[in-house]
């Protein structure tokens, strides 16, 4: 049996950034590890410039995130799917950044950002052999967040605490059962006989730098990621 620390992310809109090509920056369909770490980060308190205790967190915990079944009712009372719904918001920026090195910055540029409406995710955490940073830290740290959450940009609030539940289980898969609502494909980091590579494994000291991995597919008849 193990250990786990249930998340809720619930908001009116997410947004779960993939690499992004010059203006354009797209949204994951479910929370990558980046952003739970970057999620996490806040909540203890850490800052982006605390490279050491950032590593830290990213040794101590792995994830499986569930991308949660949804469902409404038709004018009959007939149970509905409510499907998530991508949306793209058009910016103008001036005083943009050329880089996240030196101050130099453009005079006026486009972006166009998606946003996630409709989904919600719950995420199991659990721990690695010697991790630094403990679950019982993170489950505080989630009660009473250092730093304010958010679901991938700052103008995506939270409509619920994070804090779902904590509780042991045989598998991240069996933790994520005993969460309402039941169903939904599930991205872990425990191995499967599905699988997809991501690139979203930040890497320590180089801003908006990540490496390749591979997440596992639990459930679900199809996956459009």
């Amino acid at each position: 049996m193990g250990d786990y620390l249930i998340l809720k992310l619930q908001g009116p809109m997410q947004a779960w950034g993939e690499h992004s090509f010059e203006g354009t920056r797209p949204s994951g369909n479910f929370p990558t590890r980046s952003a739970l770490l970057g999620l996490l980060g806040a909540c203890l308190g850490i800052r982006r410039n605390e490279y050491e205790r950032l590593q830290q967190l990213a040794d101590s915990v792995q994830f499986a995130v569930r991308k949660d079944a949804r469902q409404t009712q038709t004018e009959w009372g007939e149970p509905k799917k409510l499907p998530m719904v991508k949306m793209t918001d058009y910016h103008t920026v001036k005083d943009a950044r050329q880089s996240y090195i030196g101050l130099k910055s453009h005079e006026t540029i486009q972006t166009w950002r998606e946003y996630l409406l409709d989904a919600e995710y719950s995420v199991a955490i659990w721990e690695n052999e010697d991790a630094a940073v403990s679950l019982d830290e993170l489950e505080t740290a989630v009660r009473k967040p250092v730093f304010t959450p958010y679901l991938g940009r700052r103008s995506c609030p939270l409509a619920q605490p994070l804090f779902g539940k904590r509780l042991t289980a045989e598998s991240p898969n069996q933790a994520l059962q005993a969460v309402e609502p039941s169903g939904g494909v599930i991205y872990s980091e425990q191995p499967s006989d599905r699988s997809m590579r991501l690139r979203d494994l930040p890497m320590a000291g180089q801003p908006r730098q990540f490496a390749s991995r591979t997440v596992y597919i639990h459930g679900g008849d199809h996956v459009s990621e």
